[in-house]
């Protein structure tokens, strides 16, 4: 698999993020981060007050003033900064995928019903509505999203999976949806528009990948709501200790009122800043890891739900399995030979191009040397397989031989006088038992025996399933199977629950009672049966190579079409949880330690005896200020990679996450600061700016 990946501070994204660091200086973009608009304010005020000190008697140093103002201009960019860097990873992403975007002229066809068209016209793409129907041949591109409706044909899909080989997309079935900017490689398919143009699948990529369309989430939105109350708090609290310094001063008769400088330095080093300043680039940044996976959200909520998600809904079929299930034995009826047996398996197999029917076809021949018949001597008419009667076969030379599931054979054979024998009974109990699927062959109304089917449970995941246990998630297997045949499989794979003979109602039905339990529900589909269950599910992954309808249904398109890549999912959305709580943390835990170094510097000139507060022994009051605002800017800077990365995510309980998060971010967010202040008020005394 072949993914866009850039380097996480690629030289092109570099110098495009620190260009885009200015022009988001823009208020109306900072207007859209509160606790940033109040740093860029203060940015304003004292470069304001610094001008004045050129030219008027102040009781500070004009150098100090614009010590600070220029930290505070950096702490403003620094959080552009990181905005534009998550932003410029994205794009790069989406560029490749415009390169695939070209000028196509669609062959629009005319006439009455598909196979039946006897005219067309060429149309600019652009010009085509939902319902019109084209066709493209080999070595043309797609024009517009759509289904097959008609023909078969190989398509490149690379463009957008980055997948080099080619996939089959055909009329009916899961594998019916195109997608515009892909190209037919051989035969030719014929295509009824879904989308209207400049709204493909393809376009929703590129918006999405490159963050032009990235809407904030609730808890994103919720957090922002709150720091936006605590800089408004620290705002508040801040006025009004001017006019309360200045009322000290008069009253004492001795020291100095507090100044405009200082009371703004004391404001953006209180604020939440560091946490204001990255947490757009959270966002971003867990939109663009879950692309590298190459999973295309289609919005922020989904990749946020992810992370809180508590039940996986899990198809057996390819992603618990390996998806082919294989014959391994032949189990004969009492009277009834092993090779008897195997012929009759093999004659209703010949027109069976389904793994299954293929493989009872190869150990038929390997284990008794049968090979394929000539046809049309003996003139065989197949009875494919049907949903309704969950059987298939043949019938040849006045013989009905049938094999499918053994209700509907004992039913089938019930019907002409037949039964089904009890060992025969038995051994498909047997064999639903240790896990795999009976197939009952019978002759007119004679039960011949029973063909074992194994599923192949797909080595490592009873470990991935034990990990989600672990973080809190049930897993819940979707299968087909009967009840017997799904409870061996489930407890093989070690899910925690299964639901068998699953029909499009019952998945949907499952959903709601979690849902109505309080459980976020995610599960992953690509049939358009699967797509009233995908819009309900919190989080619904839709396969790339599945339905218009479930690409529509979900909201996250896998574009590998690896059911197994849920779990990924859910990992990264928790990874974007982590990443901004521990950050928060991180964030909050270093104001408290900024207080002992700016209150006690702040307000030593009106209250000298503070100074036994400054713990730290800076230089000067002017000093620990101005350390102060350096290290709130450099701290953002220094977290960009962090955020952009992600906090590095283990599958433990909640409790031992909170542990952990406090210990390392919360002690860490204590000390950090400390260390930090001092080291800056030490080189700006050895530089003679103390």
């Amino acid at each position: 698999m072949t993914r866009t990946t850039t380097r996480l501070f690629d030289r092109k994204i570099l110098l495009d993020a620190i260009a885009a660091s200015f022009w988001k200086l823009d208020p109306r973009v900072q207007l859209r981060n509160p606790v940033m608009f109040a740093v860029y304010l203060g940015s304003i005020l004292t470069t304001i007050l610094w001008l004045h000190s050129l030219t008027a008697t102040t009781g500070e140093s004009s150098s100090f003033v614009l010590g600070v103002a220029i930290w505070l201009w950096f702490t403003v960019l620094f959080a552009n900064f990181a905005e534009a860097i998550a932003e410029g990873h994205g794009k790069a992403q989406a560029a490749s995928l415009k390169k695939s975007r070209t000028t196509v002229v669609a062959r629009k066809l005319t006439g009455s019903a598909p196979g039946k068209h006897v005219q067309s016209e060429d149309v600019p793409a652009t010009d085509l509505k939902i319902g019109d129907v084209v066709i493209v041949k080999a070595g043309e591109t797609i024009p517009a999203d759509g289904e097959v409706v008609e023909g078969v044909a190989s398509v490149d899909e690379s463009a957008i999976t980055g997948e080099s080989a080619p996939v089959v997309r055909e009329s009916g079935g899961d594998r019916s949806s195109v997608t515009g900017g892909t190209r037919v490689i051989s035969d030719w398919l014929v295509i009824q528009v879904r989308t209207l143009p400049g709204q493909s699948f393809l376009d929703r990529m590129i918006a999405m990948v490159e963050g032009a369309k990235r809407q904030k989430t609730p808890n994103e939105i919720a957090l922002a709501i709150l720091l936006a109350a605590l800089t408004l708090i620290f705002l508040l609290v801040a006025a009004t200790l001017l006019p309360y310094s200045i009322y000290s001063v008069q009253a004492s008769g001795q020291g100095m009122a507090i100044s405009l400088t200082v009371l703004v330095a004391l404001f953006v080093c209180l604020a939440p800043t560091t946490i204001g300043a990255l947490l757009s680039a959270i966002g971003i940044a867990g939109m663009n890891r879950l692309s590298q996976a190459n999973v295309i959200a289609m919005s922020g909520r989904a990749v946020e739900a992810a992370g809180d998600v508590d039940v996986l809904l899990l198809d057996k079929t390819g992603t618990i399995t390996l998806g082919n299930r294989q014959a391994t034995r032949f189990i004969p009826a009492s009277g009834t030979t092993e090779r008897e047996l195997a012929e009759a398996a093999h004659l209703a197999s010949m027109a069976d191009e389904t793994a299954e029917g293929r493989s009872i076809a190869v150990l038929a021949k390997r284990q008794f040397g049968l090979r394929g018949r000539e046809l049309e001597r003996i003139q065989p008419h197949f009875v494919p397989f049907s949903a309704r009667t969950r059987m298939s076969g043949v019938t040849l030379e006045g013989h009905e031989i049938r094999k499918g599931a053994a209700e509907a054979v004992e039913t089938h054979v019930r019907s002409l006088g037949g039964f089904l024998p009890e060992d025969v009974r038995a051994a498909v109990q047997e064999i639903a038992r240790s896990g795999g699927t009976p197939l009952v062959v019978s002759r007119d109304d004679l039960v011949l025996g029973v063909i074992e089917l194994k599923d192949i449970v797909k080595g490592g995941i009873k470990e991935r399933f034990a990990e989600l246990r672990q973080m809190g998630i049930k897993t819940v297997m979707i299968t087909g199977d009967n009840p017997l045949t799904a409870a061996a499989i489930a407890a093989e794979a070690g899910v925690d629950d299964f639901l068998a003979e699953a029909t499009p109602e019952a998945k949907l039905s499952l959903i709601r009672d979690y849902q109505r339990g309080g459980r976020l529900v995610a599960m992953t589909g690509d049939g358009t049966n699967d797509a009233p269950a995908l819009a309900q599910a919190d989080v619904a992954v839709a396969m790339n190579s599945g339905t218009q309808a479930a690409k529509e249904a979900g909201n996250m398109v896998d574009l590998d079409s690896n059911p197994t890549k849920l779990i990924e999912i859910v990992n990264i959305g928790k990874q974007l949880l982590m990443t901004r709580g521990s950050l928060t943390t991180f964030s909050i835990a270093n104001d408290v330690a900024k207080y002992f170094a700016i209150l006690p510097a702040a307000f030593a000139t009106t209250y000298p005896a503070l100074k036994a507060f400054d713990l730290m022994r800076l230089s000067s009051p002017s000093s620990a200020i101005l350390s102060a605002v350096i290290f709130n800017a450099l701290v953002i800077i220094a977290l960009v990679p962090l955020a952009l990365k992600g906090v590095a995510y283990r599958p433990v309980g909640a409790a031992q996450l909170l542990r952990n998060n406090l210990l390392v971010y919360g002690v860490g967010g204590l000390g950090v600061p400390f260390i930090g202040i001092k080291v800056i008020d030490l080189l700006l005394s050895a530089v003679g700016l103390a």
